[in-house]
């Protein structure tokens, strides 16, 4: 049908060099699409491979090499396929403008996991999606397994775990520069025990949005955490954050902190926030003297009791 008629398709046709045929949604693939999936019995890096999921590349990394600069390119993960971030970079999108989709579900999702204390998957090129990826850390003290560096990325239904006695320092981390960061729907889960430092660490970042997702685990300083350089602007509501640490006294078990005094931002609302050292803390689960809360932010910091709103200073006309 002519464009813009009611029963126009934005489908569109498409010839893979080698022959393969797609039917693809124009919106959603403006540039060129490739394939990745190391459990494929003939993926390879090569020249030759990527366009299609019966020969996909058998690394992300190499994959985006082959990328088109801001031109909006899509990369399918295939079910099964699975990497280790063995070192600094190990995958490094410094492409901008990328579509990264995770194909499969639960175990089954492509999956990066940690094995170096530095190694990371690295969002260093602006613009771009990253979805249905499931990232583990498998290494005392890693340095954080997707490391955030530069603007305009969405995250959206990743889930980040911790293994057995396997604590990472963070296990994402939001770099100088990486404004307007939108993260949604992923689970963070941690351990239980004592190890790591935060689940998020955000350094001047401004106008960073997180909503819906779910965080656990055991983090001794606090669960989202801003520090080193003052971010603006955060927005963060509708989560559900769990923290686990029972080693910082009454006051010291935050959910969301700034160390810097200084970052602003709205915290809320929709906020459900869960402690388990059952002293007055209640207060401190919102740790920043420039934040603003929106109600209702619901704490809980003891089993068999019901949450309390926040204790905020309220304001005054």
């Amino acid at each position: 049908m002519p464009y813009g008629d009611t029963n126009w398709s934005p489908l569109f046709s498409r010839m893979q060099p080698g022959g393969f045929f797609i039917a693809q949604n124009m919106p959603e693939h403006p540039g060129n699409v490739w394939f990745v999936g190391s459990a494929a019995t003939n993926a390879s890096d090569a020249t030759s491979a990527g366009r299609n999921p019966h020969v996909p590349f058998a690394t992300l990394d190499y994959a985006i090499s082959h990328a088109s600069v801001s031109t909006g390119d899509t990369f399918y993960l295939l079910p099964g396929h699975a990497e280790n971030l063995a070192a600094d970079s190990t995958v490094d999108v410094d492409v901008s403008n990328l579509h990264i989709i995770g194909l499969g579900w639960g175990g089954c999702r492509p999956t990066f996991t940690c094995t170096a204390i530095a190694g990371d998957f690295k969002l260093a090129a602006s613009c771009g999606i990253l979805e249905n990826i499931l990232f583990i850390n498998g290494v005392d003290n890693s340095t954080g397994l997707l490391e955030i560096s530069s603007s305009d990325w969405e995250i959206r239904n990743c889930e980040f775990r911790e293994t057995a006695a396997m604590y990472a320092d963070y296990l994402i981390t939001v770099l100088d520069g990486s404004d307007r960061l939108h993260f949604h729907h992923n689970k963070v889960i941690g351990n239980a025990a004592d190890g790591s430092v935060s689940a998020m660490s955000i350094v001047s970042s401004d106008h960073i949005h997180l909503h819906d997702n779910y965080w656990y685990g055991n983090y001794d300083t606090g669960v989202i955490q801003f520090i080193t350089t003052a971010s603006a602007a955060a927005h963060i509501h509708d989560e559900t954050i769990w923290q686990l640490d029972d080693t910082g006294g009454a006051a010291g078990v935050q959910m969301i902190l700034d160390t810097i005094t200084g970052s602003t931002g709205v915290m809320g609302p929709n906020l459900y926030l869960v402690g388990i050292v059952d002293a007055a803390n209640i207060t401190e689960a919102i740790t920043g003297a420039t934040f603003n809360v929106m109600e209702p932010v619901w704490v809980n910091n003891a089993v068999a009791e019901k949450a309390m709103a926040i204790n905020w200073t309220a304001s005054t006309d």
